[in-house]
């Protein structure tokens, strides 16, 4: 159910994230937690020490931390390994890559904070090539989330999935858009507005923007279809061409660098089955820096403004 209404979620993912691993290792004896020094971070820490043999703390370690999560999925266990995203990504994909998807070892990996969601973090810790990396991991599942409802719903899903799982997902609170108990397959998109002008495609904390940019742009007299794309891979092909198809045109909007995210992946899939007009609203090709999170969305373009500018911008491309 969306019950969109620009306001913001009053639970923090960093909370429901806790709350939704430790329900997990609860229910499941093969699901095992893995974090690299960040326990502390997302309400995790207590159940580590009350039931270390299902929470291994690897300290500041990533790589390692992969490694030994590979190693645990080949002999059985479900393992979830958490660390910020841009250390649960650059640092540790190598592993990631060899020990886990060539290898055949279903983990799945948390990476939170993506993308100027990392905010006083600074440049250092602000991935905006995350998913570009999991993309390119063959037979890898990539999901960003949107709300704490999609969290509850996406993450238990991943347990029972193949390969490598990469969920990108917040620390704070971000624009509510689905009420709890929303059930939300992972693979398929959700159309949340329709209309014949343009389509916007969003996925993360772009949802929310999108969400408004289209609520802007209706005030204009023009009328936009509203994707939530968060599995960025495998993509909804068929929601999204059944979208543009019938708008003509499209806009992106994801926190992440334009290079190897939703834009590319939605640029790929519409030059093979069905061409039209692409904008998006991405990072360019720059490094992050130190700021607040509203402050740095207005800085790197990633609001709904930019994604009404980008918007009329397409639908003067139609043909």
């Amino acid at each position: 159910m969306i019950v969109f209404n620009g306001e913001m979620d009053p639970r923090a993912f960093k909370d429901v994230l806790g709350a939704v691993i430790t329900g997990i290792l609860d229910g499941d004896p093969d699901a095992i937690y893995l974090d690299a020094d960040l326990m502390s971070c997302i309400g995790t820490a207590k159940y580590a020490c009350q039931h270390p043999d299902r929470a291994i703390q690897c300290g500041i370690a990533e790589a390692n931390m992969i490694g030994v999560a590979s190693g645990l999925a080949s002999a059985g266990f479900k393992p979830i390994a958490h660390s910020f995203g841009t250390f649960a990504s650059r640092r540790c994909f190598d592993q990631a890559f060899l020990s886990a998807g060539y290898a055949g070892n279903d983990i799945t990996i948390i990476g939170t904070d993506p993308g100027v969601s990392a905010a006083f973090n600074g440049g250092t810790h602000m991935p905006f090539e995350d998913m570009a990396l999991y993309r390119a991991l063959p037979g890898a599942t990539v999901i960003d989330i949107t709300d704490t409802a999609m969290l509850e719903s996406v993450l238990p899903q991943c347990l029972s999935r193949p390969g490598v799982k990469y969920i990108r997902v917040g620390r704070k609170n971000n624009l509510r858009v689905y009420a709890e108990g929303t059930e939300l397959p992972i693979g398929k998109a959700v159309t949340l507005k329709e209309g014949a002008d343009v389509a916007i495609a969003a996925c993360g904390l772009m949802v929310g923007e999108a969400l408004k940019a289209a609520e802007k742009l209706a005030a204009e007299g023009i009328r936009a279809t509203v994707l939530d794309m968060f599995t960025v891979k495998p993509l909804d092909e068929e929601a999204l061409v059944a979208a543009v198809s019938k708008a003509g045109a499209v806009v992106t909007a994801e926190n992440h660098n334009r290079v190897g995210g939703l834009y590319a992946a939605v640029s790929e899939a519409l030059a093979r089955r069905h061409p039209a007009p692409v904008e998006y609203v991405a990072v360019e090709d720059e490094f992050g820096e130190v700021g607040p999170q509203d402050y740095l969305q207005t800085r790197f373009g990633l609001t709904a403004e930019h994604i009404c500018e980008k918007a009329r911008a397409a639908i003067q491309r139609k043909r």
